[in-house]
């Protein structure tokens, strides 16, 4: 991660784009109407003729930064993995308590979706959107092992490893740190998900504090299972 004249640069795998988008105008906008359009019409409907209706642009010039739109997908996926960890990075510093520092963790899942001024070309609330309902798609996929292999889930894989030696801190006789950790990323979206569109499948209720219902579910079921 680096700063520069666009805010926050982060360093994602080269083979996710032909051209980074982070670099340029055209890129940092093809992005941000991206994530509006995912938003929007759902992944199964995007395709670049879309968005470059959406610039009032050309699909060849987008096909200048992306191969393809799983690659669009997961490029975007992994900015997000990134922002979240750079908003962990803000929020543990200068703090030692290990108890603390896991739930300020979980703070930061469930909220990662406030706006930010030093990424003025992604609105943080649209791309949270996105990711809760089409982030999954970008591993469950059928070549999920070979890009995996290929190094593209690394930003994710890291931030879970991260997490979870913070739940070694709290618990060094846990045995299952990486589980809880991914399954707490991975419950953040999905509960939020079912509150939105199968209610039978959560006690989150689709309402204004749906997200502080969701850190609290979060923060319970790690008390129960961590033995402090």
């Amino acid at each position: 991660m680096e700063m520069g004249k666009i805010g926050i640069k982060f360093d994602l795998h080269n083979d996710l784009h032909i051209r980074d988008p982070q670099d340029t105008d055209y890129g940092q906008k093809l992005i941000g109407n991206a994530i509006i359009l995912m938003d929007k019409v759902g992944f199964e409907q995007f395709n670049f003729k879309k968005l470059a209706s959406a610039m009032d642009s050309n699909e060849t010039s987008i096909y200048r930064y992306f191969e393809n739109k799983h690659k669009l997908l997961l490029w975007i996926e992994c900015w997000y993995w990134e922002w979240v960890n750079y908003l962990i990075d803000i929020n543990l510093r200068n703090i030692e308590d290990s108890e603390k520092k896991l739930k300020i963790v979980i703070h930061n899942i469930v909220n990662a979706s406030t706006e930010s001024p030093l990424t003025s070309y992604i609105n943080e609330n649209i791309l949270h959107k996105v990711i809760i309902k089409e982030g999954s798609k970008a591993y469950h996929f059928c070549d999920v092992d070979k890009e995996n292999k290929s190094g593209f889930f690394s930003s994710y894989k890291f931030l879970v490893d991260r997490v979870s030696k913070i739940i070694k801190e709290v618990d060094p006789k846990f045995e299952y740190p990486r589980m809880l950790s991914s399954n707490l990323f991975e419950m953040a979206n999905n509960q939020i998900y079912f509150a939105e569109h199968m209610p039978a499948l959560t006690e989150i209720k689709n309402n204004k504090n749906k997200y502080d219902q969701l850190e609290h579910a979060l923060v319970l079921f790690v008390d129960r299972l961590l033995n402090k």
